[in-house]
This record gives structure tokens, C-alpha cells and sequence, in this order.
């Protein structure tokens, strides 16, 4: 692959980039691996939406670069709390099996993959010196603009959500890489990054940002609303549940996240297994609707969807077809490997369901489960077969006797 080639696959898909001539620089004149970095926060499981970073990773891989993972467990608590740091741990290394294997159904090679845990560095002397030298620098609106779409905001929000951006800025030095790579939600603070690392004395890192899969209802993708997303885990019929439900206007492409998973994840995906131009095969509903619509070109399909050739509920069903097919490896490897599915219920322990305690209902005495039990009359007096056992009709002096005390003439 020449310089050339690699330069255009390190850039395929890609919604934007910030500072390409030093990307540039390392690929066309150093003529050397261009080494990158993209990180995930450690809290909810990782959604179907990961696969659209996990296909520009592999593009990554395949035109040469270095690519480091960085499973940021430290973030993941900093996040107003999202991972409890006592499953901080558990969660990263749950991450870790499904990224892997994720790039393993790909086909993709991973000897220049590198996987790393944020707290392997992050607690450092020198990096929590440094952390201190950004502080003095970046001021707190410029802190907390950067990570408005990142860190999740809340009425009162605490000092953790303005470390956070400082810290991603960091990881660019301590990772030692040309280019952070991350969603388009990221660029503020790409942006804080480039301006703030060389008032440090370290150099500017390159940017590379994908575009962000819409969710299943609108909006973004979250690991954290389940009526958006489907989890690389959810069993076939979960899938097909959950895409008839989604969000998918007839005759619309802005905004609707199954023709968006068709461009950066089904299509491409079919590319790297392939070896080639990827497609996505929608078939029909009966053999005499004619030959199944066959699409290896993003603009084609959102023609046909537009024109109504594709409808909805065509398109539903060859994205559900797909993705289940696309799950499979990973599920497998999932269901044989005892020690993910441990981590998994370490990192995500089931909420216990707290069982419902029954009132014990006053049915009255004429209700015949009563079978002429006991009776209070209004003067205060008790009729009925059980009488004696619930009487309490007994003197002051008999009342006395069983507490075992004396009257005052009694000595």
C-alpha cells in the first residue's frame, strides 16, 4: 500500500479533521507508522453504535498506523459517577474482551494494537504534576464548555466533570501519539487540547473525528438510555424487538440512525470481511416482489429510500438480518469464555428486585374464611367460638397478679 493509499484509507468516512499536516507530515514525508489513540470511558456496555469507531480502528490497522486503546477507567468514575469505583475495575476489563473480539469478527489484525488501562499511568506523581500545570492554564468556562457534550450534566454538578476534559488532554503526551481519534461529539475538546498542551511545553496532536450514529429513537446513541441502542450482546430476538421499534421515517435520511448504521457500519464492515467494496442486501418480502435490492453505494440506498423504493419496513428488516449475523461471532465467543461472562456479572451485577411485601387484608368477621372465629361487640365485648383465647376481659386485680404486683396495703 503506498502513502497514498494509506493516507486516503486513514481518512475514509471521517466527518471532520482538525491539523491534517501533521498527519500528513509523519505519513507522506517521515514515511513511518502514524500512531494513534482513541479512548473509551468504562461505564455502560458498549452499544452497536462502537462499531463505527471499531471500523475506522480497522482502517487504521490496515494502512500501517500504531493504535492504542485507552479504556479509561478513571474517566468512567469522573463522569458524575457513572461506574462506581468499586466496579471501575471489573467494567474496563469487561471492555477490553468485547473490543478485542469485536476487531477479531472483523478480520482485522491487531499486532499493532495496543490495549491500555487509564490507571496504569493516570495516578502517577508526574502525571498528577502535570494535571496541576493544565489547571493553571485552562480556566473553568473553557473546562466546562469543552466537555458539555461529553460529560454527562446535571443541575449541580461537581469538580469532576471539569478534571475530566484536562485529563483526556494529557493522555495525548503520556500515550505518545500523532493523532486522538474519537465521535465528532469530542472536538471541543480536540480543540481545548491543541490549544492548551504546547502552553505546557508539549507539542499539538493531530484530530481525526467519525461521524455519531443516531440512536433508535432519535438523538444519540447512548450506553445509558436502553430504548436507544442495541447492546453487541442483545440475542436476535431483542434486536428484531427493538428495530421494529425504532425511529424510521418514511421518505427521511436526516436523522434516521438505520440508513447512518447502513453507511458506517454495515457497508464497511461488509468491505473488510470482503476485501473490498462492501454491500447490503435487503430482501424482499415474497418471491414474486421481485429480486432482492442489492446496495454497494451509500448514495444509491438513500435515493431508493427517498423515492419510497425502499421503504421502512424493507429496511428494518435487511439492517436486523445483518446485524444479528454481524453479532454472532461475538456472542459465541461471549458464550464460551467463562471468564468474560464472570467479569460481566462483576462489572454489571443484576439489581436485586425487591420482592413486594403482602398487606395482610381485614376481611371482617362475616367473611366466611372466618368460619364464627371471634366478635367485638360496640359496648366492648367479645362474642364467638375463639372468645377465650382473645378476651380481655380480666380484673385489675387478676392483671395484678400475672405482672406479680402487690397492692399498696400489702406489706
Amino acid at each position: 500500500m503506498s502513502p497514498q493509499e494509506k493516507l486516503a484509507l486513514i481518512y475514509e468516512n471521517l466527518q471532520e479533521k482538525l491539523k491534517e499536516d501533521i498527519i500528513e507530515d509523519v505519513v507522506l514525508k517521515q514515511q513511518r507508522s502514524l500512531k494513534i489513540y482513541w479512548g473509551t470511558a468504562t461505564t455502560g456496555k458498549p452499544h452497536c453504535g462502537y462499531f463505527v469507531p471499531m471500523v475506522k480502528i480497522a482502517h487504521f490497522l490496515r494502512a500501517g498506523c500504531t493504535v492504542k486503546i485507552l479504556l479509561a477507567d478513571i474517566h468512567g468514575f469522573l463522569d458524575n459517577l457513572k461506574a462506581p469505583i468499586e466496579l471501575v475495575k471489573f467494567r474496563a476489563g469487561y471492555y477490553q474482551f468485547i473490543i478485542t473480539s469485536v476487531l477479531r469478527s472483523l478480520n482485522v489484525p491487531i499486532d499493532r494494537l495496543q490495549i491500555v488501562f487509564g490507571s496504569s499511568y493516570q495516578l502517577s506523581a508526574e502525571y498528577t504534576m502535570d494535571l496541576f500545570r493544565l489547571s493553571s492554564v485552562v480556566t473553568e468556562h473553557d473546562s466546562k464548555k469543552a466537555g458539555a457534550e461529553v460529560v454527562k450534566q446535571v443541575a449541580n454538578p461537581t469538580l469532576s466533570g471539569l478534571i475530566y476534559p484536562l485529563m483526556q488532554t494529557l493522555d495525548e503526551q503520556y500515550l505518545d501519539v500523532d493523532v486522538q481519534f474519537g465521535g465528532v461529539d469530542q472536538r471541543k475538546i480536540f480543540t481545548l487540547a491543541a490549544e492548551s498542551l504546547p502552553k505546557i511545553n508539549y507539542k499539538e496532536r493531530a484530530h481525526l473525528m467519525n461521524s455519531m450514529v443516531p440512536g433508535l429513537s432519535g438523538g444519540k446513541m447512548s450506553a445509558s438510555d436502553p430504548d436507544s441502542k442495541i447492546d453487541l450482546l442483545d440475542p436476535p430476538d431483542v434486536v428484531e424487538r427493538k428495530l421494529k421499534k425504532a425511529h424510521c421515517a418514511p421518505k427521511e435520511i436526516d436523522g434516521n440512525g438505520l440508513v447512518s448504521f447502513v453507511e458506517y457500519v454495515l457497508l464497511p464492515v461488509n468491505g473488510l470481511k470482503m476485501g473490498g467494496k462492501g454491500t447490503f442486501v435487503v430482501e424482499k418480502r415474497k418471491p414474486e416482489d421481485g429480486e432482492p435490492l442489492v446496495y454497494d453505494d451509500i448514495a444509491a440506498l438513500k435515493a431508493d429510500y427517498e423515492a419510497d423504493r425502499l421503504t421502512p419496513q424493507l429496511l428494518k428488516s435487511g439492517v436486523t438480518k445483518a446485524l444479528v449475523d454481524l453479532l454472532r461471532p461475538i456472542q459465541d465467543e461471549y458464550q464460551n469464555s467463562s471468564s468474560w461472562q464472570e467479569i460481566s456479572n462483576k462489572g454489571y451485577p443484576l439489581a436485586e428486585v425487591k420482592k413486594k411485601e403482602k398487606k395482610v387484608k381485614n376481611l371482617g368477621t362475616r367473611f366466611p374464611g372466618n368460619k364464627g372465629g371471634v366478635e367485638a361487640k360496640p359496648d366492648g365485648h367479645i362474642e364467638g367460638a375463639q372468645k377465650d383465647q382473645v378476651n380481655l376481659e380480666t380484673g385489675a386485680e387478676e392483671a395484678m397478679n400475672n405482672l406479680d404486683i402487690k397492692p399498696k396495703d400489702a406489706s
